[in-house]
């Protein structure tokens, strides 16, 4: 259940609307998520994080699908259900295949166990690997 009302277009305040009218723009989609619609209370908040947001996630040295790959890795080290099922979604959307998402799937677990091994053992980073 979510701690704040999810505001749709015509109770939102004037700014969230025109923050909502820049993702309908920028997606080609008529669908404003409740993650938005729970930003809309925060219209401070919501802009400067609509503005970074298709910064980050705009075409550049990584593509789309990558960088939705990456987001669904990070969303579920940090166990947000929602940025994993949304993210899930977009990199579908994006072209991911039932063969990659399950390879994804399977990276993230190998990571998690080395990491937490590593993480364990206190092991020591070898001057090889920096920089």
């Amino acid at each position: 259940m979510s701690t704040v009302k999810l505001l749709e277009y015509s109770e939102a305040p004037e700014r969230a609307q025109k923050v909502f009218d820049d993702i309908q723009q920028t997606r080609q989609t008529d669908f404003i998520n409740n993650f938005w619609k729970a930003m809309a209370n925060q219209p401070n908040t919501m802009e400067r994080l609509w503005s970074n947001l298709k910064t980050v996630m705009a075409p550049g040295a990584l593509d789309g699908l990558t960088k939705e790959l990456i987001y669904i890795a990070v969303s579920i080290a940090n166990n947000c259900d929602y940025c994993i099922h949304s993210h899930t979604a977009n990199a579908y959307a994006k072209g991911m295949t039932d063969e990659q998402y399950e390879e994804l799937m399977a990276v993230i677990a190998m990571a998690h166990q080395t990491n937490a091994l590593a993480t364990g053992m206190k092991v020591k980073v070898d001057e090889a690997f920096k920089k």
